[in-house]
Parts: C-alpha cells; sequence; structure tokens
C-alpha cells in the first residue's frame, strides 16, 4: 500500500494499491464514473438530472432512489458473498489473504443489512405508504429528501473505503478491543464509526417522518384498526427506529472518540469496558432485525391477501402480533453472547424472553396459511416469492429457537450454524420480501409490469441457490466450523460441503442476474399503459393512476375498513366527478438536502482520515445549509384544476 497523507496520530495510507482485485475495482469505478459524466453530457441530461432527481422532494421518486441505490448495494454485497464462498470452497484455497477476507466479511455484512436491505424496505415504504394511508405526501417532504441524501453519502463514504484508505475489517459487529487503535491502528474501522453515523441520521429522520404521516395523514375514516398491514408494520418499523437507533448513534459517537480522541470508554487496560460496546450494539442490533423483518411481513400481508383472492385472516391478531413483536424485540439483546460470563440467571431470562419471539411470528404464519385456505390462488412471481417464504423461513425460525437455549448455544455460538441461521431468517424474511413488492407494486411506480416469464426464472434460480448456498452450512458448523475461518485443511472433512455452498452462490448469482435482466427487458419493451388496478387489489394505491400522478389523489377518500379500495370496487363508489376537483397544494424542489449532505460527506471523509482542521473548515458548509433552510420561505405550488382534470381523464376516462 502506497503512504500519501498524514494525519493526526501518524501516517496514513490513502490510495490502497498491491491487491489486483482492489485494482481492478479502482479502474471499474474511474471507468463507471466517466462513462456517468459522459453519458449525461452527451444526451444532455444534466438539467433533467437537477430538476426531475437530486432536487425532488416528491415520496414516491425518493423510494425509486432508495430502492436503486439499494439494488446497488445489493451487488456491491453479493460480490463480498461470492469472494467469501471461493475462498472457503477448498482446504488451503489462497484467493484472499486472510487480512482481506477480514475486510470481505465486515463489509459484506454492513452493505447487506444497512446499505441494501434498509433502502429497499425504506424504498418501498416511501412509495406505498402515504398511498395505502389515502395521503398526498409525507408529513415533511423536505426531511424526507434529506433523510435519503445523508444515507445515501453514509454509503458511498462507506463503499470508498476498500480503494482509499482501507476497508474496516473488525466483522460487522465491530467488536472491541478488536475495534480499537490497539488492535486496529489504519483508518478502516474509521470508515465504519463516521460512514454509519451519517446514514443512521438520515434513518432516524426516515422513522420520525413516517411516524407523524401515520399518525397525521391518514384518509378520512382511516382509524388505526382500519389501516392496510403493511402500513401498520411500516408504522412499528418506525417506532423501533426511533427507539433503537438513538442507541448506535450513541455507541458510534463513543466509538469514534475512542479511535480519534484517545478516551478509553471501550479500553480494558484504560479502565474501559468492551462489554459495554456489546450491550449499546446489539441494544440497537437485535431490534435492527426487526426493522427490516416487519415491513418484509407487511408485504407479504398484502401479496398473500391480494392473489388469495381473501382478506386478510385475523387482522386484529396480526396487528398485535406485530406490536408484541416489537416489545421483545427490545428485550433479547443478550442472547448475541450467552457465553460471555453474565451468568445463568440473566442467560435464563433472555433465554425465555427470545423463545416467546416465536409465538407472535408462529402466530402470523398461521394467519398468511389460514388466508390462503380456500382462496383462488394466482400463482403470480410475487405470490411465488411469498410461498417460498414460509417454508424457509420457518427453517429460519425453528433454528432461532435451537440458538435461543443458552445453554445449547455454547456449541453453536460463532459456528457456521449461526451463519446459516440468521441468512435463513433474513434472506426468505426479507430479500425475498423485497422481492416480492418490487413485482408487486412495479406498475404503480413507473407504468409497466416486470416480464412474468423472466420473474419466474429469477424466482427458481434464487430460491434453489439460496438453499444450496446455505444448508450445507448448517451441517458443517454443527461439525465445529467456526464462522469467519478463511481457511481450513483437507483433514476436517468440510470441503465437500463448502464447494456446495460456492456452486449454490453461483445460482443465487445467477437468480439476481435474472432480475437486472428483467428491469432491463421490461424497460425496454414491456407494453406501457397498464391498468391502475392489474391486481384487482384490495388498498388504495391502486385507487391512482399508473404510475402514480405527483398529488396522488384528485380527491381524499372516505375510508370504511382495512381494505378500502376493494370497498370502494364493490360499491361502485371509485369515481371522481368534476365538480370535486379542487386545486392541491405541493411543495417545491429544493437541492438545500443534497447539497447538505454532501457537506456531511466532505466532514465525514475528512474525519476519517482525521484530519481535524479541514473537517472544521467543511463543517461551516453544513451551518450554511442548515441557516438556508431556516430562511427559506417557499411556500410550494398549487396544482390548477385544469391539470388535475386533464391527469384524471387520462386514465380514468370521462369524469
Amino acid at each position: 500500500m502506497t503512504v500519501l497523507g498524514a494525519g493526526a496520530t501518524g501516517s496514513h495510507q490513502f490510495f490502497v494499491t498491491g491487491d489486483p482485485l482492489i485494482l481492478a475495482s479502482q479502474i471499474a469505478i474511474g471507468l463507471t464514473i466517466l462513462g456517468i459524466i459522459g453519458g449525461l453530457t452527451f444526451f444532455k441530461k444534466w438539467k433533467w438530472l437537477w430538476t426531475e432527481w437530486l432536487t425532488t422532494v416528491d415520496h414516491k421518486r425518493i423510494g425509486i432512489l432508495y430502492i436503486l441505490s439499494g439494488v446497488l448495494m445489493f451487488f456491491r454485497g453479493g460480490v463480498d458473498g461470492l469472494m467469501m464462498r471461493l475462498q472457503t470452497s477448498k482446504p488451503e484455497m489462497e484467493f484472499l489473504s486472510s487480512q482481506h477476507y477480514n475486510e470481505v466479511f465486515t463489509t459484506h455484512g454492513v452493505i447487506m443489512i444497512l446499505f441494501a436491505a434498509m433502502p429497499l424496505l425504506i424504498g418501498i415504504m416511501n412509495v406505498v405508504l402515504p398511498l395505502q394511508l389515502g395521503a398526498r405526501d409525507v408529513a415533511f417532504p423536505w426531511l424526507n429528501a434529506l433523510s435519503f441524501w445523508l444515507f445515501f453519502v453514509g454509503a458511498m463514504l462507506f463503499n470508498i473505503s476498500f480503494v482509499i484508505g482501507g476497508s474496516p475489517d473488525a466483522g460487522w459487529t465491530s467488536y472491541f478491543p478488536l475495534a480499537g487503535k490497539e488492535f486496529t491502528p489504519g483508518i478502516g474501522n474509521n470508515y465504519y464509526a463516521i460512514a454509519l453515523q451519517i446514514a443512521g441520521i438520515g434513518t432516524l429522520a426516515t422513522g420520525i417522518n413516517f411516524i407523524v404521516t401515520v399518525l397525521k395523514m391518514r384518509a378520512p375514516g382511516m382509524t388505526l384498526m382500519k389501516m392496510p398491514m403493511f402500513a401498520w408494520t411500516s408504522f412499528i418499523t418506525s417506532v423501533i427506529i426511533v427507539a433503537a437507533f438513538p442507541i448506535f448513534t450513541v455507541a458510534l459517537a463513543l466509538m469514534t472518540m475512542d479511535r480519534m480522541f484517545g478516551t478509553h470508554f471501550f479500553t480494558v487496560a484504560a479502565g474501559g469496558e468492551p462489554m459495554l460496546w456489546l450491550n449499546l450494539f446489539w441494544l440497537w442490533g437485535h431490534p435492527e432485525v426487526y426493522i427490516v423483518i416487519l415491513p418484509a411481513f407487511g408485504m407479504f400481508s398484502e401479496v398473500i391477501s391480494t392473489y388469495s383472492r381473501k382478506n386478510l385472516y385475523g387482522y386484529s391478531t396480526m396487528v398485535w402480533s406485530i406490536v408484541t413483536i416489537a416489545f421483545l424485540s427490545m428485550i433479547v439483546w443478550v442472547h448475541h453472547f450467552y457465553t460471555m460470563g453474565s451468568g445463568p440467571a440473566v442467560n435464563s431470562f433472555f433465554s425465555i424472553t427470545t423463545m416467546l419471539i416465536a409465538v407472535p411470528t408462529g402466530v402470523k404464519i398461521f394467519n398468511w396459511l389460514f388466508t390462503m385456505r380456500k382462496g383462488r390462488i394466482k400463482f403470480t412471481t410475487s405470490m411465488l416469492w411469498a410461498l417460498a417464504f414460509i417454508p424457509c423461513f420457518t427453517i429460519g425460525g425453528v433454528t432461532g429457537v435451537m440458538l435461543a437455549m443458552a445453554a445449547a448455544d455454547y456449541q453453536y455460538h460463532n459456528t457456521m450454524f449461526l451463519v446459516a441461521h440468521f441468512h435463513y431468517v433474513l434472506i426468505p424474511g426479507v430479500v425475498f420480501a423485497v422481492f416480492a413488492g418490487l413485482y408487486y407494486w412495479w406498475p404503480k411506480m413507473f407504468g409497466f409490469k416486470l416480464n412474468e416469464k423472466i420473474g419466474k426464472w429469477h424466482f427458481w434460480l434464487f430460491v434453489v441457490g439460496f438453499n444450496i448456498t446455505f444448508m450445507p452450512m448448517f451441517f458443517v458448523g454443527l461439525d465445529g466450523m467456526s464462522r469467519r475461518m478463511y481457511t481450513y485443511s483437507e483433514g476436517l472433512g468440510w470441503g465437500g460441503p463448502l464447494m456446495l455452498s460456492f456452486v449454490g452462490s453461483l445460482i443465487l448469482a445467477a437468480g439476481f442476474a435474472a432480475l437486472v435482466y428483467n428491469i432491463y427487458w421490461s424497460f425496454r419493451y414491456a407494453p406501457r399503459g397498464v391498468d391502475h388496478d392489474p391486481w384487482d387489489a384490495r388498498t388504495l394505491e391502486w385507487a391512482t393512476a399508473s404510475p402514480v400522478q405527483a398529488y396522488n389523489f384528485a380527491k381524499i377518500p372516505e375510508v370504511t375498513s382495512s381494505e378500502a379500495f376493494w370497498d370502494m370496487k364493490q360499491e361502485g363508489k371509485h369515481t371522481l366527478k368534476a365538480s370535486e376537483i379542487e386545486k392541491i397544494h405541493l411543495p417545491s424542489n429544493s437541492g438545500v438536502p443534497f447539497l447538505l449532505s454532501v457537506a456531511f460527506g466532505i466532514v465525514g471523509f475528512f474525519l476519517v482520515f482525521e484530519w481535524f482542521i479541514p473537517a472544521a473548515i467543511a463543517a461551516v458548509l453544513i451551518i450554511v445549509g442548515l441557516i438556508a433552510r431556516s430562511f427559506d420561505y417557499d411556500e410550494g405550488f398549487y396544482v390548477s384544476v385544469d391539470e388535475i382534470t386533464k391527469t384524471e381523464k387520462k386514465w380514468r376516462g370521462d369524469l
């Protein structure tokens, strides 16, 4: 590696050199940036990019930006996963060095959970939640834009680490003392502390925004117990975000102070306590699992109900099970470190509370099964994802109960059995749901469907590849293989299962490639002008045009049940009279959220390298941005009656 800069604590490595894989990545990043700049210049799209996307405050466009970011990060994290599976596919493999392997599994975990799963889910929530509530936007559109750009800047800052400065290498949990300066003196783990802090601020703001949206923006007649299930899960998810993310904010702040300013919150030699980090991390980290799982449960509920042609079975029990899961998620964190000396009484308490979560989760599984019972099921691609989720997620849940038993966990702890377990929870419970949601709501976002035939290829390749990849890990884990092992001897007998796992990861990658091809094909060739309600759905987002008009609803609907749009269709009330149209107020676009987030990114970059004076100077840009916002007196604009009438006639026919 080449040393090109110096900071407060000595020499820092700036551009990472000496590794062919990283060199190839640097070249690819450079060519990609040149290609994007060249394409925007050649097609004269700079103004379009600024006015339509970089400055938008429309919740639907912000949702699409989240989804696009999530897909890109899913690819990035997936490449890390492939490299890990290749490295362990044969005994004594030398594809990755031990240090490079440490960096790869660290970035894989962080990216997949925080920079892929989170934006994909929050993106769909952004698009769908206001529509399901019968609202014209989220409560705070400007803050919504800032939330996205802070997340995006945090993600980009984290992702440049492997080519500039070096990647974090202490695992996605970044345990101390390994994550401290004593054992990782480079700046890689500074990226972890600063990038996640910036992105976390954006996520926390999103949680606040969605809570206020649900409490204050619901359509007339929509009580809390008449909200669609996805709206409920989005609401409870937002509550968990507001409860859990400040804990992580504090933990990252303490980590930053330890690493950059010589404090000793987590340093044993100076009277600190490494277990404090574990407790703070998992007080956030375990609720984070449910932050990504609960919206997925809501998506499956909408998909299963729609394609079973039935209302959701046991609506009230579903709601209470979500609330119970949210409560229990905050009091189970110690099950992540049974082996670290908490004592039998503490371990027993957290063992019981962990196993209790299986009860409300099991209730939801049975509710979905009873919803499908005697239903006229339509096997679309979305429905296939929902059906595959149930057995795969059940495997993850059952193995979770095994891990919840403290005594047994001494055998399972930190083995590949655990790795298999949480992939069987998170991939069926989150990734399958995101795919189901994308196929389901894609017409509402873009005005055309994804191709169902290519979608089936995507489904079968991904599901088969997923099981082949992760099922062998249960067995090598029970046979004693520790997680994060980058190599092993031939005599251990793990070569066959791990080679099978690598083959499965290639099939998994082929499934993701099929999704990317489906998106490309559909943008090029799919018929436009799709009906506003192509699935004969049940909730209010389908009472709008496809794609949705800027103002969402020409007339705010009246709600009488949790399936308001289904009721409207049955009663013939899905109509609009010209006399009912009034002008609609919308917020103006703003470039301040984007520019403010760029300022955060610049400050963050300087802090990573511990260049404190440039960071302080750049922080002035943040102050300037906040002042500019405080003097922003733009009160938005009105969409005229004529324009609304023209838009509504286009998709409704005559009014």
